[in-house]
Formats: C-alpha cells, sequence, structure tokens
C-alpha cells in the first residue's frame, strides 16, 4: 500500500499541473509561433523549428545526412570511365560507365570544385576550393600523390596545349593560377574578372578564356557588366578584357570544335528596375553569350527564355563533336536546353548590329534555336560527353545522381546512383526549394539567383516599395544568419519565417507563397547554419598579422588617439562584437540617402566581410575604405575620423581577417614543396 501510495502521489501532482500549466503553457506557444512566422495558423510545432536547425552534437547527425552532391565531371579518353566531383563529399568518385556504378571514392580537399584529365588520361587534377589548392591523382593507383597550391578558391581547371601547364581560375582573389606541371610551382598569377570560376582553351590551344559570376563595380544605375578575360596560351599573358553587357553569373564556357565560336551560359538581371516588373516578365532572362572567333568578331547574345515560360540560372554547356548541338544546364528549373548550333549560326549570319541588340532581350528568339527541353533530377549542374558524343552525362546536383542523356534521341537512357543516403531530410528539401525557381512568376529566378552559393550577388535592387525608385537594397549574404536576427536591411522581418513568407511571395516572386511545409523547410536550411569558406587569404590559421593586431586595436579602442574617450555608441566593437560581430540592434550610422525612407538599419554582421562588395545599405561603397573616407566623415558610423592612413588601413586589414569562429579549414597531407614555401 505505501509503495503504491508513493506512485499515485507524484503521478496525481503531474496531471493537476499539466492540467493547470497546459492553457497558459499553450496560448505561449501560439504567440511564440505567431511572431516567429508573422501568421496566425501555423501548424509549427518545437520538434519543426529546433529539432532541425541543430548545427552539431548528436541530434543533428540524426536529423541530418551527409550527400555527395555531384557538381562537375570528366570522361576517360576510352568511355570507360566518369570522375564525379563529390562537393560535398569532399572527393572525386570514379564510376565504371560499363556498369555504372562508383567503383572508388578518392578524399582529395575541402568543397571541391571541378576536374580535369591529363592527355593520357592516367593523371586527374582536382580544384579545392576552400582548400586553395589543386589535388594531384593516379587514376591507375587511385591515391593522391601531390598538391599545388593557387591562388584563393580555385574553381575552372584547364590543361595549356603544351598539355604540361595548368591554368586555374580562382574565385576568391579573381585571379588565374598559372602551374607548371612538372615542378608543382604557380608559374605566374594572372587578374581576370570578379570571381571567375570558368575557364577553356580553344581547339587550336592559341587561346584560353576566363569567365567569372560578379559584375565588376559600378554605381547603380549604370549598365551592368562582366568581364571575360581571353590569355595568350603560348606567352601566358592577358590578350584582351572583353565586357559581356548586362550579364551576370557567367559559370561557364564552351568552344565549337571547329574554334568559330565560344559560347557562355549567362543572366541579364533588370536590377535597375523595380521587382514589380517580374509580373510583366522580362525581370530576370537567361540565355548565352556568342564570341565569333575571328577578326573583328561580334560578341552576341540571345536568350533561352520564352515569352511566358523562363529558364532560371544556366549553368555549363556541352558541345557535340560533330559542331551541331550544345547542351545547358539550367539548375533553376531541372532541364537542359538543347540548341541547335546550325540554326544560331544562321541566325546571327544573317542579322545586323541592330537586330542582334533586339535579339539579346527577345524572348521569341528561343524558338529559332532550341530543339528541345530535357528533364532532369534536382539541380543540374556540370555536364561532360562520352568521346564518341552519344552519351551526356549531366550532375543532378542535389539527387546525388548522374543522369545519362543519348545526344540522338535526346531522351534520358539512364541514372548513375552515387551512393548517397536515400532519405531527404528538411534541410536538404530547403536547399532544393531555395536552388529552384518554381515558386517565382514564369520561374525567372530562383534564390540562388540573387544568392548564389547561398552568398550574394553584389547587385543593387529597387525593391519596389511604396514608392517606385526609392530605398536601393544591397544584396545580403545568406551565410550563418540563423543566429542573427532580424532580417532585411531595416529590421522589418524578426525571423526566417517571415523572411521568407508571404512577404517574400508579396515582395519579389510575385507567385504563391510557399506552403507550410516547404516554408519549414527552406527555413531549416537557413537556420541551420550554412557556414563560410575559410577566410584563407586573410586570415588562414585564425592567427593575425602585425598590422591586424594593430587593426583589432583600433576596433576595440574606447579613446581617440588624442586620449578622449570614445562615446560607447560611436565605438566599433559596441556594434559589432564577436563572434559574429553584430549586437543584433537598429543603427544609425549616418548613410542615409536623399531617395531612402527615414528609417535605422539593422546592424549587418562582418564575418567574410571582404567577400562582400559593395558594401552599406544601397552598395555606395565600393571598397571597406570608401565607408569611411567618402561615406563616414561624421562621426556617427564609428569615430575613426582622428586616424591616419596607415591606422585606417590596418583596421581594414583586421576587418579582412575576420572569419566564422568554429570553422577549422582541413589542410591535405600531400604537400608540395612549392606550396609548403608558400605557406
Amino acid at each position: 500500500m505505501g509503495r503504491f501510495v508513493k506512485i499515485i502521489i507524484p503521478a496525481a501532482i503531474l496531471v493537476i499541473l499539466g492540467v493547470v500549466i497546459h492553457k497558459p503553457y499553450h496560448r505561449w506557444a501560439r504567440e511564440h509561433v505567431n511572431n516567429l512566422t508573422a501568421t496566425t495558423d501555423h501548424p509549427l510545432k518545437c520538434a519543426s523549428c529546433h529539432l532541425y536547425i541543430q548545427k552539431s552534437g548528436i541530434i543533428s547527425k540524426i536529423v541530418n545526412a551527409k550527400y555527395y552532391s555531384p557538381f562537375n565531371l570528366a570522361v576517360s579518353p576510352d568511355g570507360n570511365y566518369l570522375y564525379v566531383i563529390a562537393e560535398e563529399g569532399n572527393a572525386l568518385l570514379v564510376v565504371n560507365t560499363e556498369r555504372n556504378r562508383v567503383i572508388k571514392e578518392i578524399e582529395v580537399g575541402v568543397h571541391p570544385h571541378s576536374v580535369v584529365l591529363s592527355r593520357d588520361g592516367k593523371t586527374a587534377y582536382v580544384s579545392n576550393q576552400w582548400s586553395d589548392n589543386v589535388s594531384v591523382i593516379d587514376l591507375e593507383k587511385y591515391v593522391v600523390t601531390d598538391t599545388f597550391g593557387t591562388g584563393g578558391g580555385p574553381a575552372g581547371l584547364a590543361l595549356g596545349a603544351d598539355g604540361n601547364s595548368l591554368y586555374s581560375a580562382n574565385s576568391f582573389s579573381s585571379d588565374l593560377s598559372i602551374i607548371d606541371l612538372t615542378s608543382g610551382a604557380e608559374r605566374k598569377r594572372l587578374f581576370t574578372g570578379n570571381n571567375p570560376t570558368g575557364v577553356e582553351i580553344s581547339p587550336e590551344g592559341n587561346t584560353v578564356m576566363v569567365t567569372s559570376r560578379r559584375t565588376l563595380g559600378l554605381p547603380y544605375g549604370d549598365s551592368l557588366k562582366c568581364e571575360l578575360t581571353v590569355v595568350n596560351d603560348k606567352r601566358q599573358r592577358i590578350a584582351e578584357r572583353m565586357d559581356i553587357k548586362q550579364a551576370y553569373m557567367m559559370e561557364n564556357i564552351a568552344f565549337t570544335p571547329s574554334g568559330d565560336l565560344a559560347i557562355i551560359p549567362l543572366i541579364r538581371p533588370k536590377n535597375n528596375v523595380p521587382t514589380i516588373q517580374i509580373e510583366r516578365g522580362w525581370m530576370m532572362t537567361n540565355g548565352i553569350a556568342i564570341v565569333e572567333q575571328k577578326p573583328g568578331g561580334r560578341t552576341i547574345q540571345l536568350l533561352l527564355d520564352e515569352p511566358n515560360a523562363y529558364y532560371a540560372d544556366p549553368f555549363d554547356i556541352a558541345i557535340t563533336p560533330d559542331g551541331k548541338k550544345a547542351f545547358v544546364s539550367h539548375a533553376g528549373v531541372d532541364l537542359i536546353s538543347v540548341i541547335d548550333l546550325d540554326a544560331l549560326r544562321k541566325l546571327i549570319s544573317e542579322s545586323d548590329e541592330r537586330m542582334l541588340a533586339a535579339y539579346s532581350n527577345y524572348l521569341g528568339t528561343s524558338s529559332k534555336i532550341v530543339l528541345k527541353r530535357i528533364s532532369t533530377g534536382a539541380n543540374p549542374k556540370g555536364m561532360a560527353l562520352s568521346p564518341d558524343g552519344k552519351k551526356l552525362y549531366v550532375a543532378e546536383h542535389l539527387d546525388d545522381r548522374i543522369a545519362i542523356i543519348s545526344t540522338e534521341s535526346l531522351e534520358t537512357i539512364g541514372k548513375i546512383p552515387l551512393g548517397g543516403p536515400a532519405r531527404i531530410t528538411v534541410a536538404r528539401q530547403g536547399r532544393r526549394l531555395l536552388n529552384n525557381a518554381g515558386h517565382t512568376f514564369q520561374s525567372q529566378y530562383s534564390c540562388y539567383t540573387c544568392h548564389p552559393d547561398t552568398h550574394e550577388d553584389g547587385l543593387v535592387y529597387n525593391m519596389a516599395s511604396k514608392d517606385m525608385g526609392r530605398n536601393m537594397t544591397n544584396t545580403q549574404s545568406l551565410r550563418n544568419i540563423g543566429d542573427t536576427p532580424p532580417y532585411k536591411w531595416n529590421g522589418k522581418n524578426q525571423s526566417i519565417y517571415k523572411q521568407d513568407g508571404m512577404r517574400f511571395s508579396t515582395v519579389l516572386t510575385r507567385n504563391e507563397a510557399f506552403s507550410y511545409k516547404e516554408l519549414d523547410a527552406i527555413s531549416a536550411y537557413i537556420m541551420s547554419g550554412v557556414p563560410n569558406p575559410p577566410n584563407l587569404l586573410y586570415n588562414p590559421k585564425g592567427e593575425l598579422t602585425e598590422a591586424q593586431k594593430r587593426g583589432k586595436e583600433i576596433f576595440e579602442r574606447t579613446h581617440d588617439n588624442k586620449g578622449f574617450e570614445i562615446p560607447v555608441i560611436n565605438r566599433c566593437v559596441t556594434c559589432h562584437p564577436a563572434p559574429y560581430f553584430t549586437n543584433k540592434k537598429m543603427a544609425d550610422v549616418g548613410t542615409l540617402a536623399a531617395s531612402d525612407d527615414s528609417i535605422l538599419f539593422d546592424t549587418p554582421h562582418l564575418n567574410n566581410i571582404i567577400f562582400s562588395p559593395p558594401y552599406l545599405h544601397d552598395g555606395r561603397a565600393a571598397t571597406l575604405e570608401e565607408i569611411w573616407t567618402i561615406y563616414g566623415k561624421t562621426e556617427q558610423h564609428g569615430a575613426l575620423n582622428d586616424l591616419n592612413k596607415i591606422e585606417l588601413n590596418e583596421l581594414v586589414e583586421y576587418l579582412k581577417s575576420l572569419r566564422d569562429e568554429k570553422y577549422e579549414p582541413k589542410v591535405s597531407k600531400t604537400l608540395s614543396a612549392s606550396f609548403r614555401h608558400k605557406q
């Protein structure tokens, strides 16, 4: 009896407490959910939010999964093997094309980007974008034999005509490394356009072309342009810098086999017009640039979109050996466009400059040159053709598969699973949504379009507020923002749920809002902590240089150079404390423009700020220095006017060093002598 009483009394107390607190707790929970989602009926549960945003620990391992995420690929000279970059797997996967299965996984550096093979097919070179190096792989023994140092963020690769040089487009440092493959030493480094990723050598071996994704820094209102860098392969020097006007996100490039044309997938953003333009179409258009390879050759742009359907985020291009067809992957709509190159040549040969200028914005052009659209799995990225040109292999980036397409029937004839997890986690579904344009009006753009690599595009937009032409907005990065609410420059959105909910569809997509399940998924992906790349350029080991240390002292100082105490509100560290370097509060730093409403601004986080130009809410500052030398002459944006030029430079050097505190970059165990020397 006594034992029964000991059990029943505590149980009764728990029941009574449950009855007493259930109603107020439920009311509090409902109010909490309503505040997060800015709705009154979102069926959000505690687990939906808190379970799926864990960044580490056992819960994170249970609810999340490690995917391969195939990105780029190459085919062996005999066509028997396919070499696949596993972006998230940090590996090169070897696929037997007769059995359509992975036979080997070779560990490389962090966040690999591209792979290129030696002429004999016995060696693979893999660019490791987050390790600042290239892995050299023996394809007979399947081992990494060496590692070559590069510039920051190596991406696209190409072999020189002699087979003894390797070109690496360095996306973070915006330059091109030329590596001697015999010694492993970097022979020279050439400046390129902004954020280069694609590099290709012409069939005759005279010319190397390098594409860039971000536009050249220009004031808002000016026409955009991206640089196509042309290198003379024999001299290994810049031959020409070509401006591709009104272009953005030139990811890759391919030459026709005859060498008469170079073709580049691209996006043509209309960021100078209010975003309300999306309802009329034509806000973001997608197409190709054609560069004629002859004296006086023209640079032409043609759209691949249609009047009521857009093909967002063109990524890669592959051209058949006979020069008859070109394939363009559209990562934002899960499609491949097949282009009739004979029809394309006929169109441009019969058109004068005036007609071609019109074609660059004409949505009917695709009906003249596109043979077919082929559906793929989620987020198609890199492509490669078999040596005979009969098969096209497509990396289905967010499906962990390779699609096989017949270039003759233009049908999908097979799929190669890479062995990643079969289940699709909530965060993975959120990543798919972020990279897909299906939720925007006529599929004009995805979140990726303005936030490539979950970062930002460096463009300023007219966000169509109550007065057109007011409140210009510089795109902000999505990396590691889960812990730094509120959102938007004006701080009006207190959560990711509100940022990407009804407000998102009303202002940006002009389409149906995400369903609650979709909103849960995309919020989980963003809030789970998309990391910044390691800041290997300015802070590779977390150890500051002497100049950066002096800059840190200025950043944290309490007194100016004359000994006067700086008001707390005017100290840099007050608004920008570690680890995210934001106090998550609103502030007036004296940067309102005549076209801005009178508002306060949300304090931005500063990790990896060096990779996010331009600066300020409207992007008017092209560099960090300009924030104070041109636009911060009062003391509102930090008490810095007593600094001399050297001290300001040291402060900027410290800001360049800021990085995600918890990220520890992986260093390859195999280092060439040249790379060790540079370190």
